[in-house]
């Protein structure tokens, strides 16, 4: 009987035992599981950044223009989230681009307007380039085309960069026309790879596809540069549009309410030039044609993303440094603070994520401060604290989640708009004011900054104004692009030293012929 029970009990701690021992084994297991997932959630993925040059919201998906054929782009903004109310955060290449690659925003860099290239020298010792901080956190980092405004392609950023070819141009006969070499709004027939846009996609595609399993992840920056000056393109997606083009809703007193300040920023001579010699139709249908060719090799490198082995771990964001006038205002080009020179497309889509719904829209006003963050926070990087914006991880997951800050722009200093889901405030240097309401007055014809009604909205938005500014960084730059609080000193210090350095060549030549 002692016997029976002692193996009893034996038993009953041997089963116990057991059952300890596969609890252990199956909370090792979960545990094993668990950290499988979380390697495989917090997985760095490739990065595909298109950037594109000049491109306004004449674009299908963001209503910009009836005739725009942009199938391409309109897909991408269809499958990942749509920015539908992005701006730049200034209207020129140089201070755009490079407040998105050094995430700072220009009263806080000084960098308001263009610099000469070698400037990049400085700013890399004093912030982190985008390509820099990826690099150094475990990318490959593979460039070509326009990236940085100037030729950067230095090791420090890009593991390789393709410096494409430019070859020479042959036009369409009895197509478009051209004043000069950059003002030229005629259609090629060079082969497609001949064409600049064309190498540089290329390019991105090879990246893309030759990506091995255990390589470090990519960071692909494509530079588009159509549709930049000059229009010129192939000539099927010229022929594609129609002869007639529609033309942007234009009012003719429109620049009645603007000040001294909004005016100078115009290029009001090109407006004049192609109303009168009825140029305007050629110059949009070039425009359009460019945007067409921009969108196809879009769509090459996106038809790459989708048959590469790695199609799930990559994240596509698609961005234009600015927008573009043409005609509206009765302006030319970029270089004001108007919605037409600033609002982009700006699409961002993380593949990784699955079960998504379609069209998912973020109506609210953000500028492209907020690239560095957000692609940081992607890729698992803590970015520097200097670096300005916000993450838009939020808005991806949900499009409704508020916007932690204003959307801001500036083109000179003490010269800034703010743009805020139905509004765009605008404020100059000389104290000049204007304000528009989206809701009824997309073309901003009508100027209320004025009228006693609308005192609480302007004082509201005036409210979010950079507090302080810092001093424009004058080493480097580019004198004509100088606007704002600066422009008068610095002209007349230009001309000062100019008048001394004709006095010093004077002197020299007549040191030589005694």
């Amino acid at each position: 009987m002692k016997y029976s029970v002692l193996l009893t009990s034996l038993l009953a701690l041997t089963l116990t035992a057991c059952s300890v021992q596969q609890e252990l084994k199956n909370e090792v297991v979960k545990a094993e599981t668990s950290n499988v997932s979380a390697s495989n959630k917090f997985k760095k993925p490739n990065i595909v950044f298109i950037a594109i040059d000049d491109m306004n919201d004449w674009v299908g998906y963001m209503g910009g223009h009836p005739q725009a054929m942009t199938p391409n782009m309109d897909k991408l903004a269809n499958e990942g989230v749509a920015f539908m109310n992005a701006h730049s955060v200034a209207p020129g290449c140089s201070p755009s681009r490079n407040a998105l690659l050094y995430g700072i925003e220009p009263y806080h860099s000084g960098l308001y307007p263009f610099y000469e290239f070698d400037l990049h020298k400085q700013l890399k010792q004093k912030y982190t380039s985008l390509p820099i901080l990826l690099k150094s956190n475990g990318y490959n980092t593979y460039g070509a085309g326009k990236i940085h405004h100037g030729k950067e392609y230095g090791e420090t950023e890009w593991t390789d960069y393709l410096d494409a070819d430019h070859q020479p141009k042959a036009f369409a006969k009895d197509k478009g026309f051209s004043t000069n070499k950059k003002n030229s709004f005629r259609p090629t027939t060079n082969p497609y790879e001949e064409m600049f846009d064309h190498q540089v996609a290329s390019y991105g595609i090879n990246v893309i596809k030759n990506k091995q399993k255990n390589d470090k992840p990519y960071f692909a920056a494509i530079g588009l540069v159509k549709p930049h000056l000059p229009f010129d393109c192939p000539v099927e997606f010229y022929d594609a549009l129609p002869e007639n083009i529609t033309p942007p809703a234009l009012l003719e007193s429109d620049l009645n309410d603007i000040g001294k300040e909004g005016n100078s920023m115009r290029r009001a001579g090109d407006d004049k030039r192609f109303t009168a010699k009825n140029q305007w139709g050629d110059v949009r249908k070039a425009y359009l044609s460019c945007i067409a060719w921009a969108d196809y090799n879009v769509g090459r490198i996106l038809d790459a993303v989708e048959n590469s082995p790695e199609a799930d771990n990559t994240v596509v964001i698609l961005w234009s440094d600015h927008g573009f006038h043409l005609g509206e205002k009765k302006s030319f080009k970029k270089f004001t603070l108007w919605e037409e020179a600033n609002r982009v497309p700006f699409i961002i889509h993380d593949r990784r994520e699955k079960e998504t719904e379609q069209g998912r829209k973020v109506t609210q006003a953000v500028t492209l401060i907020n690239v560095y963050r957000t692609l940081a926070e992607m890729a698992g990087i803590k970015a520097p604290d200097y670096v300005d914006g916000n993450s838009l991880v939020p808005q991806l997951l949900n499009q409704s989640s508020p916007v932690l800050a204003p959307a801001i722009a500036s083109w000179g200093r003490g010269n800034y708009a703010v743009r805020t889901e139905n509004w765009r405030f605008i404020q100059y240097f000389d104290g000049d004011q204007e304000l528009y309401n989206h809701q009824n007055d997309n073309n901003e014809w009508h100027n209320l900054a004025k009228l006693p009604e609308y005192k609480a909205k302007v004082e509201e938005l005036s409210a979010l104004l950079p507090k302080n500014e810092a001093p424009t960084v004058e080493e480097y730059i580019s004198q004509w692009s100088v606007f704002g609080a600066d422009k008068a000193r610095l002209k007349n210090d230009s001309a000062k030293q100019s008048k001394k350095q004709n006095k010093k060549t004077k002197k020299n030549k007549k040191n030589k012929v005694q």
